[in-house]
């Protein structure tokens, strides 16, 4: 075989190999949810927690608020917001929500028999808590 056929079966093969790598790493992600919030921190650094949670049925948070925006991402069951001066807010598995900053809140599983299962993020000046009892 000479240099130059060498050269194009090579290349065919190389070219036959590329719609595969192609499908394996063109994935896109299924977007949930996209929202432009206020409040966000503005400092030089931000502090990046992803928490979980579980909830038992009908287990409830403390009354409080957040100093910055909370996304919350429920994976099993339902998650009941009741935020101050707003109607109250279900949502859903496979559903995302963001808690506005300065807002007193409660919430909790609103299933008598199920339990609750959700990820939460948030972003926050460097060692801020995540939460402010409210009274």
């Amino acid at each position: 075989m000479t240099g130059l056929m060498r050269s194009a079966v090579l290349a065919l093969a190389a070219t036959a190999s590329l719609p595969v790598l192609a499908q394996s790493v063109h994935e896109r992600p299924d977007p949930v949810m996209q929202q432009i919030v206020t409040g966000m921190p503005k400092g030089s650094e931000q502090q990046i927690s992803v928490m979980t949670a579980t909830f038992t049925p009908g287990q409830r948070t403390v009354f409080h608020t957040h100093r910055f925006p909370v996304t919350l991402y429920i994976i099993e069951g339902a998650f009941t917001l009741e935020l101050e001066g707003r109607p109250a807010v279900t949502i859903k598995a496979g559903q995302a929500y963001v808690e506005p900053p300065n807002v007193r809140m409660t919430g909790f599983n609103s299933s008598a028999s199920e339990a609750l299962k959700l990820v939460i993020f948030y972003v926050a000046d460097p060692g801020t808590p995540f939460l402010d009892l409210a009274h």
